[in-house]
């Protein structure tokens, strides 16, 4: 299995996702300082994978802390939060983990700062190990919506690599070829960060499920020709009426597979659900470092000087969704009911 976040006794260890596929390299965080900017500069990434990262920081800043009692310890546990929660604004699953990190610190505070500490612990390590239950339950659910024989488009990475293991959309997939169904996925390069070029594809090299990587301007021509029949893709939020934040070009995507009549499936756990908005015009969507559009590789492919707009991410208005896979079950339209169904 890949090891993309784990908690060892003095650090949390992350394999460094911005030189994959050609260097397998890991960084060991040994404070909160060093895990916040792990995830701001992308050396992990992913909506699960980045809450589970961020719950891990606030134990680790915790454990690291000086403080002798808890009243000590509250201001800083609260800017270990504040840092780890200013990483990422879109993905709703970072702030999830960072307030089920909060609610255990309160309720640990009266057993005192020891007691804390091994909560928080123990906490953060539960999350890792419920992401890989989580994806594998989406898997089983949604491989079910996977025919045998799918040529199957996928957008960004949504497998191991951006959760605790196992994947969202690449979990459906990998269920669908346990369950013995042929599958073959076209992954789109994913400009700028070229997730699908670069990390979905090792992904399903390493586990022999068939992939072609097509730019991301090749989707609609391939659907035309009838080389996809389905579409699967992962999200960072989902709010309320079922609008999905999810990596940039998922709307286009989304469009697409609309005109040529493919289904497209969204695979997220619950708690990438943010049922306090209601649609995805309330969604915060990051706005990156320019140079990341500028450069491919480290290599300047415009003027330096030329303008650039990098937004990471878009939102896919539901009508465009044929259904939402989760941990709990799948969600079909009208999502403002299924989807809270599924919370109750």
């Amino acid at each position: 299995m890949i090891r993309t976040v784990e908690w060892t006794d003095d650090a949390v260890v992350m394999l460094d996702q911005r030189l994959l596929p050609s260097q397998e390299v890991y960084v060991a965080c040994k404070d909160y300082h060093q895990v916040a900017d792990a995830i701001r500069t992308m050396v992990i990434r992913g909506a699960p994978a980045i809450g589970v990262a961020a719950a891990m920081g606030v134990a680790l800043g915790v454990k690291n802390s000086p403080a002798a009692d808890p009243k000590e310890l509250d201001h800083e546990f609260q800017r270990i939060c504040d840092l780890l929660a200013s990483t990422r604004p879109t993905a709703v699953n970072l702030f999830w983990a960072i307030e089920r990190m909060k609610r255990n610190y309160e309720l640990t505070r009266p057993g005192g700062i020891g007691a804390i500490r091994a909560e928080l612990v123990r906490e953060a390590r539960a999350m890792h190990g419920e992401d890989i239950d989580a994806n594998r339950r989406m898997g089983r659910f949604g491989q079910e919506l996977i025919p045998d024989g799918a040529q199957v488009l996928t957008h960004c990475n949504a497998g191991a690599l951006a959760t605790a293991g196992y994947g969202t959309a690449l979990g459906v997939i990998r269920a669908a070829v346990e369950a013995g169904k042929a599958v073959r996925v076209y992954a789109d390069e994913t400009r700028p960060f070229l997730q699908g070029a670069r990390l979905t594809a090792w992904e399903l090299e390493k586990d022999n499920i068939p992939v072609t990587v097509i730019t991301d301007n090749m989707a609609g021509h391939f659907m035309r020709l009838g080389a996809i029949n389905c579409v699967i893709v992962g999200a960072d939020r989902i709010a309320a009426n079922g609008d999905v934040a999810n990596k940039i070009g998922t709307y286009s995507v989304a469009v697409l597979a609309r005109e040529n009549q493919i289904p497209f499936f969204v695979a997220a756990p619950v708690s990438t659900l943010d049922l306090a908005l209601p649609d995805g015009g309330h969604i915060p969507i990051e706005e990156r470092d320019p140079d990341e559009v500028r450069r491919v590789q480290g290599v300047l492919i415009t003027s330096a000087g030329t303008a650039v707009a990098n937004p990471a991410f878009d939102v896919t208005p539901h009508r465009y969704v044929s259904a939402i896979i989760t941990d709990r079950g799948i969600a079909r339209p009208p999502f403002a009911e299924s989807l809270r169904s599924l919370t109750v």
